[in-house]
């Protein structure tokens, strides 16, 4: 997955607090619930790129949200919230406990599940490190991938401007989003706060590379970039800072030309310590993702 560049990688400010698939799950779900303007979510998605590009990676999915076919012209960001209404369909007073319409994935190696195996969507999907999925009225579904895509320097020397693109798949029905709680995902994050401090505390800066606290201030507020909708529970919202926080340490203990370890023993020891918190950082954004579009409709 592409992102903005920043000193730590090209991926790395994505994984901070939100990435598109959140920003588009989250505000098309307020919007669709009347808790958000287009504008709105046009703000959120433009805070991720400037331009955008959505498409159907086939005729089926084309047919379910109504997007050209085959035409492969890609449509703007004002097209794709069309394209999540008409995939969604109007839910107007959809009642508390059913299941969500819109919902996330961020799969992993060895850890995709919610995805249809043996897709093309669940390939780009772990590609990318995240996915949006949207329930269709009839018991179908379809899947949203983001990609960002930068062209070469022209021979002025000016970049051209990125463009964030979404593909469009049609899927089978897929099953309901497994129930996190988020009481027991915010405890688990904060019992891991330590062990990542502890790691960071281990961690000396490299010449010329930078203090790895100060590196992880920088990123935590390139962070505050992205926003949640006002009906974003409190809990929730604590619940994705703290695992920004652990994540930032995490990114950063990562970050081989930028640190360095006393040791190698050093180094293999922060290694085992951050690979349990990835799994805990993730969990918990599920959790706290799941209960803002959850709470859009309460």
């Amino acid at each position: 997955m592409g992102g903005r560049p920043d000193r730590l990688g090209a991926t790395t400010l994505t994984k901070i607090m939100w990435c598109p698939s959140v920003s588009l799950s989250v505000w098309t779900n307020a919007w669709l619930a009347g808790h958000a303007a287009p504008d709105d979510v046009l703000d959120a998605l433009n805070a991720w790129a400037p331009l955008h590009s959505v498409a159907a990676y086939d005729a089926v999915a084309a047919g379910r949200t109504g997007l050209p076919w085959p035409d492969m012209d890609p449509a703007g960001a004002m097209s794709l919230l069309q394209t999540v209404r008409t995939a969604a369909g109007r839910h107007p007073g959809r009642l508390p406990g059913a299941p969500q319409v819109i919902d996330v994935a961020f799969p992993v190696p060895g850890d995709v599940r919610g995805l249809p195996a043996g897709t093309q969507f669940q390939r780009d999907a772990l590609d990318a490190g995240e996915a949006v999925l949207i329930r269709v009225p009839a018991g179908e579904a379809i899947g949203i991938v983001p990609v960002f895509e930068c062209g070469d320097e022209d021979e002025s020397d000016i970049p051209e401007i990125p463009v964030l693109s979404w593909s469009v798949y049609s899927l089978p029905g897929i099953a309901a989003p497994e129930q996190l709680d988020l009481g027991d995902a915010e405890y688990a994050l904060r019992s891991s706060v330590r062990s990542a401090t502890e790691a960071l505390v281990g961690l000396q800066p490299a010449p010329g590379g930078g203090n790895p606290r100060v590196l992880v201030e920088e990123l935590l507020q390139a962070g505050g970039l992205h926003r949640a909708p006002d009906h974003a529970p409190d809990r929730a919202m604590r619940v994705l800072a703290t695992a920004a926080h652990v994540d930032a340490i995490i990114a950063v203990s990562g970050g081989p030309a930028q640190i360095a370890m006393q040791s190698a023993a050093d180094e293999r020891a922060a290694d085992d310590a951050m690979r349990p918190l990835a799994m805990i950082v993730r969990t918990a954004r599920a959790a706290a993702v799941s209960a803002i579009l959850q709470s859009a409709w309460h």
